[in-house]
């Protein structure tokens, strides 16, 4: 049995991860309303300076944070410790902070040069700030994490991104309705966004002021510093944040390159603006696509990190041999499900269907993604952290090389191939790393034929229920409000489809089963089924 404080932290943990779940769903949802609010040459605006912010967003969220909890945690009793920790922290990062502010807000002009749009150049001015707020959000939100207190976080997220996401809307809409240009109004989004990250930081404080009133954080004192945890801070700090910026940097790559690429293909600027613009909304796609695989896959990382402590090693096969399995499985009926409407979807969401088959393309990020934070997950729990930042470094790189060859042949289908291209390549990479590890295959064939045979199930109903939609009930143009009425019904055909031939083929076992969140249920339903 789980001792108190075992269940204490399991449920401080939990709270954390349904924050952060949350935070995830909200930050894609929002693009859709923001997007039907500006079109797509506002849609483009945001997303060339939105990776800048993503940055320090990973940087105070997921990186250092998570270091910083570890520092603490090692002796989260000793007062003295956590405020040494605390002010450590607090100055390496306030030094991070400043430099990135500097280099940003003083080289706006020239990062908006290489992104081939001045008008961006007060936009990222304004998003340079968010760094400077960078050191309380992420120590305050370390220090709680390492004592055990995960609520401060997670309500702080939670109110970050509910008040980013509310001002984002409200000052771009009334930016747009009271005549203003589309790049005044993506400069609202970004004063949403850290009317956010203030917002964040005042919770923070809040609890600090409630709970600990005592704890200074400040300068370190001349004996503050050790060599051990500067090189923890730097190294696995900026291993984790690296891995945690995999999707933002891929889009910084489309940022410097795809815009002046399709100008150089000979588009003209309006044309190239709506391109990227339409090509953007497979941002929003990716991330929810990603949300449940992740969400459900990494619930079986913390049972993998504790049969590693132990030297369980068949234990830590097991869940990690399922994790993978999850992610491939939801990743992959995600990424087939959405192919298959995604016409339907695109114009359910963004108005029309422009740029399907690109955003087509796209979405067999899906998958890859699914598997590769499912991998880093994996991989960070076995003490790991260098291999998936490594990883992500070599998937910018392949990402770069194929914008430049593939983005002047193929404008936008191309930055969407070269997206693939280098998830894939990063998927390989952390594959062989960890059968390496672990000496083990992560998956068998005949899962992966199971796999297949559930989409192409899956396929073939969404396929009828598509004609049926099309010939004997609605015209063959459909508007708007008829492709949402298709979308949403084949998004619950597909998935009762696939879940059905999933439990039929056996796709997991009843062990695995009671091991996956909900796994009981689906079990009961799936004894029924046969």
């Amino acid at each position: 049995m789980p001792s108190g404080n075992q269940k204490s932290f399991m449920r401080e943990a939990v709270i954390l991860t349904m924050a952060a779940i949350f935070v995830k769903i909200l930050s894609a949802i929002y693009r859709v309303p923001y997007q039907n609010i500006v079109g797509d040459i506002g849609f483009y605006i945001y997303q060339q300076v939105y990776p800048l912010y993503g940055i320090a967003v990973a940087l105070s969220t997921y990186g250092f944070p998570i270091i910083i909890s570890k520092l603490v945690a090692e002796k989260e009793e000793d007062h003295l410790h956590v405020e040494r920790i605390a002010r450590l922290s607090f100055t390496m990062i306030s030094v991070l902070g400043v430099l990135l502010f500097s280099i940003i807000f003083f080289g706006a002009n020239t990062i908006a040069k290489y992104m081939g749009d001045m008008g961006l150049t007060p936009m990222i001015r304004l998003v340079a700030f968010s760094f400077l707020l960078m050191p309380f959000l992420t120590v305050w939100r370390g220090a709680f994490q390492g004592i055990g207190d995960m609520a401060p976080t997670a309500v702080s997220q939670v109110v970050e991104q509910l008040i980013r996401v509310g001002g984002i809307l409200l000052f771009s809409y009334l930016m747009i309705d009271q005549g203003y240009s589309l790049y005044v109004a993506g400069a609202g989004a970004m004063a949403g966004s850290l009317a956010g990250s203030l917002a964040g930081m005042f919770v923070l404080f809040f609890f600090i002021r409630k709970r600990y009133s005592t704890t200074k954080l400040g300068w370190p004192k001349k004996n503050g510093f050790h060599k051990r945890e500067i090189r923890l801070l730097i190294v696995q700090g900026t291993a984790i944040c690296l891995s945690s910026m995999m999707l933002v940097l891929l889009q910084l790559v489309d940022s410097f390159h795809l815009y002046s690429g399709l100008l150089q293909a000979g588009l003209s600027d309006v044309e190239a603006k709506i391109a990227k613009g339409i090509y953007d909304r497979g941002q929003p796609l990716l991330q929810l696509g990603t949300v449940a695989a992740v969400s459900l896959s990494l619930t079986l990382v913390p049972l993998v990190t504790s049969a590693f402590q132990k030297n369980q090693q068949q234990e830590v096969r097991e869940y990690m041999q399922l994790a993978v399995k999850i992610s491939i499985t939801i990743g992959l009926a995600a990424t087939v499900g959405l192919i298959n409407i995604m016409d339907a979807v695109n114009t359910m969401l963004f108005e029309n269907s422009e740029g399907s088959f690109v955003l087509s393309i796209f979405c067999v990020s899906i998958l890859f993604s699914s598997v590769i934070l499912t991998f880093s997950g994996i991989l960070q729990s076995i003490d790991k952290d260098i291999i998936p930042a490594l990883a992500v470094v070599i998937g910018v790189f392949v990402k770069y090389i194929g914008n430049i060859l593939l983005v002047p042949l193929y404008g936008t289908a191309g930055a969407a191939i070269s997206t693939v291209l280098a998830l894939c390549v990063i998927t390989i990479f952390l594959a062989f790393c960890i059968r390496g590890q672990l000496k083990i295959p992560l998956i068998h064939t005949t899962f992966l034929y199971k796999a297949l045979f559930s989409v192409t199930v899956m396929t073939v109903a969404l396929q009828i229920w598509r004609v049926v939609m099309e010939y004997l009930l609605f015209s063959n143009e459909m508007d708007r409000l008829q492709m949402t009425v298709l979308a949403l019904s084949s998004v619950a055909i597909g998935a009762c489809v696939f879940i059905y031939t999933m439990m039929k083929v056996n796709l997991f076992t009843e062990e695995e089963w009671l091991q996956i969140p909900f796994g009981d249920k689906l079990k009961r339903i799936s004894h029924k089924i046969k």
